[in-house]
């Protein structure tokens, strides 16, 4: 079924009202569930509701929770999440490290023990929009420890993705936004739901056998791979150092395989720093273009910059309404029902 962006706001934004979020945390929630899905990640979008609500019933997140700060001088922060939703958290650290920045010019935010922090270009992509440039590792320290290090076949990672912003002027900025495996785990959730094959090398089995089935990764139980091999199993182990021995959290730890916290390392720089800013944002523009002029493979392809795809898929979206698959909206309603949350919004004529 296709749902408007702004009803499956609505309906997220009621469920997390209804499980005990303040008015602004469901907002905050609801709104960076929704933007996942127009970006074109459904694995991070409202399909999240059927996990996040269970761990807040549990006390393993908790509703309503403001940052703690540890340490803090005018360029850095250490950061407690106090296990809060990690929307709301998440958005309390970057604007922190926003402000930062713009008294030092650069800064730095090492956030801890905090709930799943969602999509990780939400971040950049805030960043980029104060006109900062910044990046982003995280990791988590133990109940997503799901992925075997090159050349390994037993769970001893995470997905630990890094995401990246530059604001461009006058246009989008350019995001990048990956996990340092082949798919997120969000990927094998979905296509699990959705009873659909995984592409080749993404999972192993119990044995290290390569598998598609994504059934395999949850019930064998198996594990994801790195991209690349030896490069994303490298960037992987990055992550998870400056995500969790810089900050309040750690690194992934079997002994933390009961509750899901994420750990963040932000640096942000304000460009302004850095000389003339007619050059800087000329040369930008000018790169930008230079790489977009390349010929391309197909006939009607296009060279797309990092984020690029995700600004398309919003603008498309955000007029055609969003697609939701019968199992997602059957976790949904499941949802509002436990809830008693109107699922009127999810009805088709």
């Amino acid at each position: 079924m296709k749902i408007t962006a702004e009803s499956l706001t609505t309906l997220t934004r009621n469920v997390f009202l209804a499980a005990g979020c303040e008015q602004a945390e469901a907002d905050c929630v609801a709104d960076h569930l929704v933007k996942a899905n127009l970006s074109g990640h459904d694995s991070h979008g409202v399909i999240r509701i059927a996990r996040y609500l269970p761990w807040l019933r549990k006390g393993l997140v908790l509703a309503n929770q403001k940052v703690k700060v540890v340490i803090e001088n005018d360029a850095m922060a250490m950061l407690d999440g106090c296990s809060g939703m990690g929307q709301a958290i998440g958005t309390q650290a970057v604007r922190m490290g926003i402000e930062k920045s713009d008294r030092s010019g650069v800064s730095v935010v090492a956030l801890g023990k905090v709930g799943h922090l969602g999509r990780i270009g939400h971040w950049a992509e805030m960043a980029a929009d104060a006109g900062r440039v910044s990046v982003h590792f995280v990791n988590t320290t133990g109940l997503g420890g799901v992925v075997a290090p090159f050349g390994g076949m037993d769970r001893r990672l995470s997905v630990n993705p890094i995401a990246a912003g530059v604001p461009v002027a006058g246009a989008d900025p350019v995001i990048l936004d990956i996990s340092t495996t082949k798919v997120a785990e969000g990927k094998i959730i979905l296509a699990r739901t959705r009873g659909e094959a995984l592409p080749a090398d993404c999972i192993i089995d119990g044995e290290g056998r390569p598998s598609t089935d994504p059934n395999v990764f949850y019930d064998d139980p198996g594990a994801m791979l790195p991209f690349g091999g030896h490069k994303g199993y490298g960037l992987g182990i990055i992550a998870d150092l400056l995500a969790g021995a810089l900050t309040v959290g750690g690194c992934t730890n079997p002994a933390n395989n009961v509750q899901l916290h994420n750990g963040m390392l932000s640096i942000y720089i304000d460009p302004r720093l850095f000389g003339d800013e007619s050059f800087r944002n000329g040369e930008i523009r000018r790169f930008i273009d230079y790489v977009k002029s390349s010929r391309t493979i197909r006939e009607d392809g296009q060279v797309l910059m990092p984020g690029e795809l995700e600004a398309l898929n919003r603008k498309k979206l955000l007029r055609d309404g969003i697609e939701l698959d019968g199992s997602t909206c059957e976790l949904i309603s499941e949802a509002c029902e436990s809830l008693e949350v109107d699922t009127s919004l999810l009805r088709t004529d």
